[in-house]
This record gives C-alpha cells, sequence and structure tokens, in this order.
C-alpha cells in the first residue's frame, strides 16, 4: 500500500514547475497595479497641485490691491411724496381809488369788515361836479332846442319852395301864351320880354328855396350831433356825480382805509397816503377776496413734467397746526423761470370761513406719480471736483473709473441721479482721494 501512494520523482518536478510558475505570475500583476495606481494619482494630484498654486497665486496678488466697498444704485419709487413751500395770495385784491374830486364826507367800513359787492364805502362831497351836471344838462336841453328851430326853419323852407315852384309855373305857362300872342301880331315883343323876365325870376326863387332847404336839412343833422354830444358830455358828468359815492366792487375784507371825514380827495392825483389828514388821497381803500385763495407754488424744473393742471395737493400752515386743506392745481406759467428753474404753479383753495389770510407762508404736499424714477445712491458716493458731479464705478475688470452724473432731490443721506447711470454700475460707497481713474482695485460688497 505504501509503494502505491508514494509519488513519483516525475510528478514531484512537474509540481515544483507550476508553483514557480504561480510565483513569477503574481509578481507581474502585481508590478501593474502599482503602476496603474501611480498614473490614477498622478492624474488627479496633479491638477489640484496646479490649481493650488494659481490660487496662491491669485491670493498674493488680491492682497496686495486695495479694497473698496461697492454698492449697487437703487430704483426710486414711482410714488413720491414733494413738500414745497407757497404764498398765500388773495384770489382778487385790488385797491379802490378816487373818480370825483371833493372833500370826503362820511366813511361806512373800516379794516376787517366784510362788505358785500355794490355796498356804500364812502361819500365824497363834490360841487363842482354837480355844477358840472347841471351845466351839461343845460347844454343838452339848449342843443335840443337848436334843433327843434332848425326843423321848423326846414320846414318853412319846403312851404317857400312850393310857393316858388307854383310861382315858376304860372310864369313859364304865361310867358308861353305871350309868345304865341307875339306871332300872331296881337301884343308887342316888349310885354312878352317882360313875361320872360318873370319867368327867370321865378326860376331862380325855386333854385334860392331849394338851397335853403338843403341847407336847413344840414343845420338838422349838425344840430342833432351837437345834441349827441351834449348828452355823451351830460352822461359822462352824471357817471362822475355816481363816484361821489363809492361802493365795494366785490365782495370781501376791507384790508386797509387810508382816509378820514374832511380829507381832500383829488381824483386820478396818485398821492401816497400821509399821517396829515388834511392832504389829498387818492387810495382810498384795499379790498380782498377771502373765499377762494390761491397759493403760489415754485417747483423744481426736474419735476415740473410730473405736475399736472387739476392735481390735488394738501396745503398746512404753521400756525394752523390742526387743519389741512385741499388745494387744485388751476394753472401755470408753462415756462422755467431763468434765474430760479423753477415751475410757477397756482393752487386755488376754498376758504370760506376765511380762515387763511393772505401773506402767509404755506407747506403745500403733492403725491408725484414718476413715469421713469431716478436712481437712488448715498450722498458719501458723490464726488464734486473741477470734472462736475461724479461718482466712482468699479468695472468688471475691477478698475476704478469715474462717471458723470445728473443730480436730483436731495433727501439728507441720500440723493438722486436723474442721468448717468443704468442701474447695474458697482459705486464705491465711499472713494477717496487715492480711488483714481485707471486704478486696479479688490472690490467687496457693502452689507446694509
Amino acid at each position: 500500500m505504501d509503494s502505491q501512494h508514494r509519488p513519483s520523482p516525475d510528478s514531484e518536478e512537474q509540481t515544483t514547475s507550476r508553483k514557480q510558475k504561480r510565483g513569477i505570475s503574481g509578481i507581474g500583476w502585481a508590478v501593474i497595479g502599482a503602476v496603474f495606481f501611480a498614473s490614477l494619482l498622478a492624474i488627479g494630484i496633479l491638477p489640484r497641485l496646479s490649481q493650488r498654486s494659481e490660487l496662491q497665486a491669485a491670493v498674493k496678488e488680491a492682497s496686495t490691491l486695495p479694497t473698496v466697498n461697492v454698492i449697487t444704485p437703487r430704483r426710486a419709487t414711482a410714488s413720491t411724496k414733494l413738500e414745497l413751500t407757497g404764498n398765500v395770495v388773495a384770489l382778487n385784491q385790488t385797491t379802490i381809488y378816487a373818480r370825483s374830486t371833493g372833500y370826503l364826507r362820511r366813511w361806512y367800513a373800516d379794516i376787517g369788515d366784510r362788505v358785500r359787492s355794490g355796498q356804500l364805502l364812502a361819500e365824497i362831497d363834490s360841487p363842482d361836479t354837480d355844477q358840472q351836471v347841471l351845466q351839461a344838462k343845460a347844454e343838452l336841453v339848449q342843443a335840443q332846442a337848436n334843433v327843434l328851430q332848425t326843423r321848423a326853419n326846414l320846414a318853412k323852407g319846403i312851404s317857400d319852395l312850393k310857393q316858388a315852384r307854383a310861382n315858376l309855373l304860372i310864369a313859364r305857362q304865361t310867358w308861353q301864351r305871350w309868345q304865341v300872342l307875339v306871332k300872331q301880331g296881337a301884343v308887342a315883343q316888349q310885354e312878352a320880354d317882360t313875361k320872360y323876365a318873370t319867368y327867370q325870376a321865378n326860376l331862380a326863387n325855386v333854385e334860392a328855396a331849394q338851397n335853403t332847404v338843403n341847407s336847413d336839412s344840414a343845420n338838422i343833422k349838425a344840430a342833432q350831433a351837437n345834441v349827441y354830444a351834449s348828452q355823451a358830455n351830460f352822461q359822462r358828468n352824471t357817471v362822475l356825480q355816481s363816484y361821489k359815492k363809492v361802493t365795494a366792487p366785490f365782495a370781501g375784507v376791507i384790508t386797509a382805509r387810508n382816509v378820514n371825514t374832511g380829507v381832500l380827495i383829488s381824483a386820478g392825483s396818485g398821492n401816497s397816503n400821509s399821517s396829515n389828514t388834511n392832504t389829498s388821497n387818492t387810495s382810498l381803500y384795499t379790498i380782498a377776496a377771502y373765499d377762494n385763495l390761491n397759493v403760489n407754488v415754485s417747483v423744481p424744473q426736474s419735476l415740473s413734467q410730473s405736475l399736472q393742471t387739476g392735481q390735488t395737493a394738501q396745503i398746512t400752515v404753521r400756525e394752523l397746526p390742526q387743519r389741512v386743506f385741499t388745494g387744485k392745481v388751476v394753472r401755470t406759467s408753462n415756462a422755467i423761470d431763468p434765474n430760479t428753474r423753477t415751475l410757477l404753479a397756482q393752487l386755488e383753495v376754498h376758504n370760506s370761513d376765511g380762515t387763511l389770510r393772505p401773506g402767509m407762508y404755506a407747506n403745500v404736499k403733492f403725491a408725484i406719480n414718476r413715469s421713469h424714477p431716478p436712481f437712488v445712491v448715498p450722498d458719501s458716493a458723490l464726488v464734486v471736483n473741477a470734472g462736475g458731479t461724479q461718482v466712482a464705478t468699479v468695472t468688471k475688470d475691477q478698475i476704478v473709473h469715474y462717471q458723470k452724473v445728473a443730480v436730483g432731490r436731495d433727501y439728507g443721506t441720500e440723493i438722486e441721479i436723474t442721468s448717468g447711470l443704468t442701474g447695474n454700475e458697482s459705486l464705491i460707497a465711499t472713494p477717496t482721494v487715492d480711488d483714481t481713474e485707471g486704478l486696479r482695485v479688490q472690490r467687496v460688497a457693502q452689507t446694509k
């Protein structure tokens, strides 16, 4: 049995050969695996090392650039409040002057009195005007009498003309008959010549009567014209006489009284008011209508296009803190004042209770809707120098560039930019003298 299971020498050699081959194959595969893993490490590590070096270089470069805080301009709201100072003025205000010369007999209204239209304010004693009225009336009566007399003369002239024409007819017929008798030898030629002379005389009488009628007709027209002139003069003096009674031209409040009883009033003299009551004064009263007032406001040019006729506004005065009045824009000057660059707007305010008074300063608040709202930036971002008003921007290449802008309303800490920006710029929040044009910087977004 032992001889059956003992291996032969040949089989032992084969077994040894297979073991050697297996050892050699294992080493090959180990080398191949090592090379493969080394390749993978090289592929992954080398780019990372390159990127790391580039990053380190960029960080080193960035650490040497100046850092600036940048902001982005924001768009203002479409609806904004505009508060301006206005001046309250009377819708209708006038100074009353005398048109009749004389002494002031009596005055009936004083300052602060409310008067109605046509109310009697004062009376002037003017005897000269009264006499002028009487004289003008007498001249009118005389002119009317002259018209009647001229018409009577015309009627007589027409009658004389008719008589002259009748006499001419008889004289012509008589002369014609005598011509026939002369041809027949019944009468002498001398008698026929006499009848002809009579005919010629009557013909001249007719022409004279006609001229008289024409003259009387012209005299009537002249007399009628004198009547018209006398009537106009009488009416003028009557109107001047009516100015002895000074009345209110419209309903309002008396704001000034410049005369006293007995003062001499000279129509159209234009003398200024004096403390001496014996001197002449033309200005009697000043009257203002309070029921409706106007508020004049100067609107900046930048917002003039946003203001429309019919737009309402809230009006307040410092002396009446609890009252808010509503005004409506009724008209504008439609022109920009070249001195102030503002548009004059006039608002109408109802003041039936007379609370507001002309001459007051008022605050006017508008609610304005802008179709193209401007940008808003902090006031610290603006740079004002010889180049004008500018902002410092940082380009995509991290380069400082100064951009000219136009400013609008100033809110104190912020300012409106009406032109020069698109809204995508990066603005240096607080530029300094070191931030020069073309400087390369590192921008950092500023947190609010």
